[in-house]
């Protein structure tokens, strides 16, 4: 059986064909491993570049590269702009994404926000790469975005893998159960302690005690993806109980 990072490679792969093939505004333009772990965007939206004479113009076509580490989707995707681009969250060798990484963000919708970043429909000026594109964007805050175009590709149908993703987070219904006939016992899972360090298997309520019923990501065998086990039904049941020992003094 495939490790979790396998198969979430593989969903990654098959979700950014679903979805951006063919879309003009974003391209995927190499895919490299089996499944892949390196990805070449294309983004044919304007953004901003510095020219050769200091002057600030418009650039209507952006490569980025995105690399899958060995510890995703616990930790981000490294991803770099290939050229010139004057944007705050960009520099030479990296694009600032920790913001907003979740291990449950879909590859297709980072390589969307990353998108919406060059033509600064979503910029940060508080914690720049670029100090110098910060105080621009702070000063010319009137001319942006510098292309609102809509970035993300209308959703058509999905396969029944990826679709997935998308039922409802209570994993013990009976759907569930029947998309994973060789799933680990319900009650068995792994959680995300602060630092994005995996622990299991273990029970909801054993997690539940070590977190202090704080919410945290939580996995089991089957699910494509971690997550937040204060919307996940076993979480919710045990933490109801846990409340309930509390008040009656146990």
């Amino acid at each position: 059986m495939s490790s979790p990072r396998i198969r979430r490679l593989r969903l990654d792969y098959q979700r950014l064909q679903e979805r951006f093939n063919p879309w003009g505004p974003i391209q995927v333009v190499e895919a490299i491993g089996d499944p892949p772990e390196r990805y070449h965007i294309a983004y044919r939206v304007k953004g901003l570049a510095v020219g050769a004479g200091g002057e600030i113009r418009e650039r209507d076509e952006h490569h980025v590269e995105i690399s899958l580490t060995l510890d995703y989707p616990r930790r981000a995707p490294q991803c770099k702009i290939l050229g010139a681009v004057f944007h705050p969250n960009f520099d030479a060798t990296t694009i600032c994404i920790g913001d907003f990484w979740a291990a449950s963000e879909g590859l297709d919708d980072l390589i969307i926000r990353i998108g919406r970043m060059i033509t600064y429909q979503e910029y940060n000026t508080k914690s720049p790469l670029n100090g110098l594109a910060a105080k621009w964007a702070a000063e010319n805050a009137h001319l942006l975005p510098v292309d609102s175009a809509e970035l993300a590709p209308p959703l058509q149908g999905e396969s029944e893998n990826l679709a997935a993703i998308r039922i409802s987070i209570d994993q013990t219904d009976a759907r569930s159960t029947q998309a994973v006939p060789d799933a680990l016992p319900l009650d068995r899972w792994y959680y995300l302690d602060a630092q994005a360090e995996s622990h299991g298997p273990l029970t909801a309520a054993d997690i539940l005690d070590r977190t202090g019923a704080i919410p945290c990501w939580v996995w089991q065998e089957g699910l494509p993806d971690w997550i937040s086990s204060e919307n996940c039904q076993p979480f919710q049941h045990c933490a109801k109980h846990h409340r309930r020992l509390r008040s009656e003094g146990f």
